[in-house]
């Protein structure tokens, strides 16, 4: 349990550097947003079947 306490408060530290440095050093060019945001949905589809793929095949 305290693994997994540790690995969370890890992983809200990170999260918590990487907002405040994407604020203030991030562009905020609409155009290249919108570059970007077309390949979240692919790639949120390859990571579910990523996920599938493991359950089904590779759970012990």
């Amino acid at each position: 349990m305290t693994t997994l306490i540790t690995i969370l408060a890890l992983l809200f530290a990170a999260l918590f550097i990487l907002v405040t440095l994407a604020e203030k050093y991030g562009s905020r060019d609409s155009e290249q947003t919108a570059k970007l945001s077309r390949y979240i949905m692919p790639l949120v589809a390859l990571l579910i079947l990523a996920q599938v793929i493991k359950f089904a095949f590779f759970s012990d």
